[in-house]
């Protein structure tokens, strides 16, 4: 069984948040994940549908069979803050809390079913 993979680095979505989004697609077919990722009203449905389709396209640089793809594997890692997007939120006193916008790493798995 062949199978084939995407990364998305560095997506700006929280790990928390685009985790919700991968759990709904993990063994389905590639073909009802991207519907479903099409009508999920998530940011972080963009993101990973951007790398599903890009590891679809890479099994069909392979010659792979499309229709027999299905995700079997899709999980976010956390990536650390976003450059450029630490912010700061005034609080009572004069005082200031950091306000940090955190990435995610996305990969994602695709294979071919027998």
């Amino acid at each position: 069984m062949s199978e084939w993979r995407c990364t998305v680095k560095y997506a700006p979505s929280t790990p928390r948040k685009a985790s919700l989004v991968t759990q709904l697609i993990m063994g389905r077919g590639a073909q009802e994940a991207l519907d479903l990722l099409k009508f999920t009203h998530k940011r972080a449905s963009y993101m990973i549908d951007k790398a599903l389709k890009s590891a679809i396209a890479n099994a069909d640089e392979d010659s792979a069979d499309v229709e027999s793809l299905y995700v079997s594997e899709a999980r976010v890692d956390g990536a650390g803050v976003r450059v450029g997007t630490k912010r700061f939120i005034a609080k009572d006193r004069g005082r200031a809390h950091s306000l940090l916008k955190l990435a995610s790493h996305i990969h994602i798995t695709v294979t071919e079913a027998k």
